[in-house]
């Protein structure tokens, strides 16, 4: 690549800076008018050269320092997302990241657990639902305490309220156990 081509790659690298490009060109003009005298030449590269090494330093310099602000305002992010690091001003890089992948893994596990619990609960609705299903059925088929009987023997859920050897219990012994039973089953379900 020619010191021009140079020349025109470091400028369009700049954006608007026309007051450069026309220093370039004033002194190629300057110096090709001059002739054959070799120092007016050395003087006319050196320039070229000092110039573009400059504007190459400069326009490199710009670069590096928006790349490092660009890091230092991500890490920056990072701490203000991280709990355990919101309070704090100062902060190593170092600290942030292995904060930040302490918080990651908490997070899964968090979320693991809920998994976990949310499928517990699909099953203990599903189960539900069938037993809704057999009571409907026996309602209407008038087989109410036998399939009652079944229904939770085969489920191996105990139905709050029922007993075998009493089949005449309080209402408010039977809303009793229900509410206990309730209580009981959201209580272990909070682990």
């Amino acid at each position: 690549m020619s010191d021009d081509d140079r020349d025109i790659d470091i400028e369009s690298d700049e954006g608007d800076d026309s007051d450069s490009r026309q220093t370039h060109t004033n002194n190629a003009q300057y110096y090709s008018q001059e002739g054959d005298d070799s120092d007016s030449r050395q003087r006319h590269s050196n320039n070229t050269q000092y110039y573009s090494q400059a504007e190459k330093r400069a326009h490199h310099n710009a670069l590096e320092r928006k790349r490092r602000d660009h890091i230092k305002d991500s890490f920056s992010s990072l701490r203000d997302s991280v709990p355990a690091l919101q309070g704090e001003k100062v902060a190593s890089r170092a600290q942030i990241l292995k904060k930040a992948a302490e918080y990651i893994q908490f997070m899964r596990r968090k979320n693991s657990s809920h998994q976990q619990d949310i499928d517990d609960l699909k099953r203990q609705n599903s189960l539900l639902e069938s037993q809704i299903r057999a009571l409907e059925k026996a309602k209407i088929t008038g087989n109410f305490a036998a399939e009652t009987c079944e229904v939770t023997k085969s489920e191996g859920v105990p139905m709050p309220g029922y007993n075998d050897t009493e089949s005449e219990s309080s209402d408010s012994e039977t809303s009793r156990t229900v509410r206990q039973s309730k209580k009981l089953k959201v209580g272990g379900l909070h682990h």
